[in-house]
């Protein structure tokens, strides 16, 4: 299972990439657009998310749709495998998110 020719490591490494977590639970529950993905997880460069998406397109967690228009309009989702793979990431971030402290206003 360890072994470096295991095809499973390479899906490992894209979910807990420090992108393709953000990417996963912010398809949680709706499908998105680029830009739509690229404004919801601050600090992520375009390249960063299109190779974040290309990875996971190629894993098989996100779905990739192009409608033919101008400019190309390309919407993202979680495949049935992708949200397999979301549900524990997406309990982990809310069971963080509900244990922080509040933050006081800057």
């Amino acid at each position: 299972m360890f072994h470096t020719d295991c095809p499973a490591r390479d899906v490992v490494d894209h979910v807990t990439s420090r992108w393709g977590i953000w990417v996963l639970i912010s398809l949680r529950s709706n499908d998105l657009r680029f830009y739509e993905l690229r404004d919801g997880i601050q600090a992520i460069s375009e390249k960063m998310l299109a190779q974040t998406l290309r990875a996971l397109v190629q894993d098989g967690l996100v779905w990739r749709e192009v409608e033919p228009t101008t400019p190309p309009q390309v919407t993202y989702g979680l495949t049935d495998f992708g949200q397999d793979i979301s549900e524990p990431l997406t309990d982990s971030f809310d069971r963080i998110t509900q244990r922080l402290p509040p933050r006081s206003p800057a």
